[in-house]
C-alpha cells in the first residue's frame, strides 16, 4: 500500500471501478421510492467555478443518501446552451456559436466526472439540441393554441449590449447581471404566459400543499405570485390625440384594493410609459425628459419602492368618477406599467407612496378614513395606521 495519499491515483482507480460497473446508471427498481435529484443545469461559459462545486456537491450527497436509504435515486446534467447569451459570447470569441458551446460543454463536462459526482450521463440533454428543443417549441405552440401564451406589448429591462431583455431578478443596481450595461426600459412586443389563469390553484399549493416549507420561502412565492384584489374602474376624460380620437376611448383605468378611500382621490398617477404620458410628453419638453430619465432608473418592484418619488405634472385632468371634479394627471416613477392599467388613484391620505408623493409637490391631502383609537392625523409624518384597512371606517370628506 502506498504510505502516501495521492488523490489522482486513487480518484482515477475509482472513478474506473464506477464506470466499469456502469453505477450511477439508474434502473427502476418495483417497490423502492422514487427522487429526482436535479440541480439547476449551467450555462456552458467554458469553466465551472465554486458557485458550481458547492452546488452539485449538496445534490451529490443527497442524492448518495437516499440511494442508500433504498430510492432509486434519479441525478441526471444537462446544459442550459439555449439563446443570445452563448451567441453573443460565440461573436465576442470569434467563433461559431455551436463550436463555442460544444466544445464549452466538453471541457466542463470533464470537470464534473474529475468531481466525481453521482451523475447517470445516459440523461445527458443540451438545450441546443434540435431534438431537445422541438419539445420546447411543440408545447409553446400547444400553449398558443389554448390561449395560454399570447402575443403583446409590453415594458421590459433591455440589456443594450447582450441585446436581450432581463427578468428582474436579472438585474443588479440597474445593470445587466452578465454586461454590467446601465439597464433601459423599453416598450417592445413578445409573447407572454397567462400564468394569473392559475393564480388560485398555485396560491392553494403553496399555502396548503407544501409542507415542511420555510415560511419565508412561502411568503416569497405567495408574493411572487401576486395576487391582488380590488376594483378596476376608469376616470373618464376627453383628452384627444393627434388624430382627434379621445385617447383610450377617453377613460383612464385605474386598479385599487382601496375603494373605500375613493373619496380621498387629490391626483392620479400615470406610468412614464402610459398612453397619457406620451401625449403630454409630445408637447410638454419637461414632461418628455423626465420620461427620459426614468427609462433609465430603477426596474424592479424593489427598487421602485425604494427610490425617491418623483414626478412630474402633466396639465392634463381626468373627471372623478362619483364628484365629477377634475383631478390632475401627473407622471410618477413609483408607477408601474405592468401593474393593472398602468395609472393609480393618488389617495396620499391612506397610501404612503401616494403620501411622500403629495408632500413632495404640495398636492392636496384629504383624509377620508378614522380609527377611533387613532384620532390624531397628521399631515407630514407618515403613519401605518393611516393604511389600516381593517380598523379604518370611512368619514365624511369634508372632515
Amino acid at each position: 500500500m502506498n504510505p502516501t495519499y495521492q488523490p489522482s491515483e486513487v480518484e482515477s482507480a475509482a472513478q474506473a471501478d464506477w464506470t466499469a460497473a456502469d453505477a450511477y446508471r439508474v434502473t427502476e427498481v418495483a417497490g423502492k421510492k422514487k427522487y429526482y435529484a436535479c440541480s439547476m443545469l449551467p450555462y456552458p461559459s467554458g469553466k465551472l467555478h465554486m458557485g458550481h462545486v458547492r452546488n452539485y456537491t449538496i445534490n451529490d450527497m443527497l442524492a448518495r443518501y437516499l440511494r442508500m436509504s433504498g430510492y432509486n435515486v434519479l441525478m441526471p446534467m444537462g446544459w442550459d446552451a439555449f439563446g443570445l447569451p452563448a451567441e453573443n459570447a460565440a461573436l465576442k470569441n470569434g467563433v461559431p456559436p455551436a463550436k463555442w458551446t460544444y466544445e464549452n460543454i466538453a471541457y466542463m463536462k470533464g470537470q464534473l466526472q474529475a468531481m466525481g459526482l453521482a451523475i447517470d450521463w445516459s440523461r445527458e440533454v443540451a438545450t441546443c439540441d434540435p431534438s431537445y428543443y422541438k419539445w420546447n417549441q411543440w408545447l409553446f405552440l400547444k400553449m398558443l393554441e389554448k390561449g395560454i401564451a399570447y402575443r403583446k406589448t409590453q415594458v421590459v429591462n433591455w440589456d443594450p449590449v447582450d441585446q436581450t431583455v432581463l427578468a428582474n431578478e436579472q438585474v443588479i443596481d440597474g445593470r445587466g447581471w452578465r454586461t454590467g450595461a446601465p439597464v433601459e426600459k423599453r416598450e417592445i412586443p413578445g409573447y407572454y404566459l397567462k400564468i394569473t389563469d392559475y393564480a388560485e390553484e398555485l396560491l392553494d399549493h403553496v399555502q396548503h400543499k407544501l409542507p415542511g416549507w420555510p415560511e419565508r420561502v412561502r411568503l416569497m412565492q405567495e408574493n411572487w405570485i401576486g395576487k391582488s384584489s380590488g376594483v378596476r374602474f376608469a376616470f373618464t376624460h376627453d383628452i384627444r390625440g393627434a388624430d382627434g380620437a379621445p385617447i383610450q376611448d377617453g377613460r383612464m383605468y385605474v386598479f385599487t384594493t382601496r375603494a373605500d378611500t375613493i373619496m380621498g382621490v387629490t391626483f392620479c398617477a400615470v406610468a412614464p410609459e402610459h398612453p397619457l404620458a406620451t401625449h403630454a410628453a409630445q408637447s410638454d419638453p419637461k414632461v418628455a425628459a423626465f420620461i427620459a430619465e426614468c427609462k433609465a432608473g430603477g426596474v424592479t418592484e424593489a427598487e421602485l419602492a425604494t427610490q425617491e418619488k418623483k414626478g412630474v405634472p402633466t396639465g392634463l385632468t381626468v373627471t372623478h368618477p362619483i364628484t365629477d371634479e377634475q383631478v390632475p394627471v401627473w407622471v410618477g416613477n413609483y408607477v408601474l406599467m405592468s401593474y393593472g392599467d398602468g395609472a393609480v388613484m393618488g389617495v396620499p391620505a391612506h397610501d404612503e407612496r401616494d403620501f411622500a408623493f403629495a408632500n413632495k409637490y404640495g398636492i392636496p391631502i384629504v383624509q377620508v378614513v378614522l380609527v377611533d383609537d387613532e384620532p390624531h392625523f397628521d399631515f407630514h409624518k407618515w403613519q401605518d395606521w393611516y393604511a389600516d384597512k381593517e380598523r379604518g371606517v370611512t368619514i365624511n370628506s369634508d372632515n
